[in-house]
């Protein structure tokens, strides 16, 4: 399935806006409220000693926007979520299936991460972190956001790594959550975010 999505996404693309149009009115009749109160509770849990976390706001937008712009063309090649231009990223934080959330380091944004639900409860999750602060443990912060909203909404942790992308592969080397579940096109693996209790064999495609 997740194959079949990322095909119509980069290949079909009058499709994948139709789709991402009844996902978001379904899971906003689904799910909403419920992301709301999960999100607000990991924030509170888990925290940073120098860095807030907290979703986006549309008035944050402009500072997304120099944020993406501001990262090396690099850094950029894997990390595609949605376009970059600035009303795309407006209408991305107005849809309420696709979570954008960030790292604040006295009002400045520094760190960009999100989770794109999808109904049949998968989502997938990403993070960018600002050049100038990697290396302090925001990036690893991020995860345990990311994995601790899905899991609460008893939703399946997913991403897409490509093999060529060695800073990210390095990156998840240590990553005790992390299992591959399927070698994709193009070099890239599709992975799932588990929980420590989680049993083997029990989560299902």
């Amino acid at each position: 399935m997740e194959q079949i999505l990322l095909f119509i996404k980069h290949n079909l693309g009058f499709i994948w806006i139709i789709i991402e149009r009844v996902n978001d009115l379904l899971f906003y009749l689904l799910y909403h409220k419920r992301l709301d109160r999960v999100t607000r509770e990991v924030f509170k849990e888990i925290q940073h000693h120098s860095v807030v976390f907290r979703r986006i706001s549309i008035a944050e937008s402009a500072s997304l926007y120099e944020l993406i712009r501001n990262q090396p063309a690099s850094d950029l090649t894997y990390f595609k979520p949605h376009s970059f231009e600035f009303k795309s990223i407006v209408r991305q934080i107005r849809k309420p299936s696709f979570l954008m959330m960030g790292a604040f380091i006295n009002d400045s944004l520094v760190g960009y991460f999100f989770l794109r639900l999808f109904v049949n409860r998968k989502c997938f999750v990403g993070r960018l972190i600002d050049k100038n602060y990697r290396g302090h443990g925001i990036g690893v912060t991020m995860n345990r956001i990311m994995y601790e909203i899905a899991w609460r909404m008893k939703f399946r942790c997913l991403s897409t790594i490509s093999r060529n992308n060695h800073a990210v592969i390095k990156a998840h080397s240590g990553n005790r959550y992390m299992s591959v579940l399927k070698e994709l096109k193009d070099d890239y693996l599709l992975v799932e975010f588990l929980p420590d209790n989680h049993e083997e064999g029990v989560v299902q495609d």
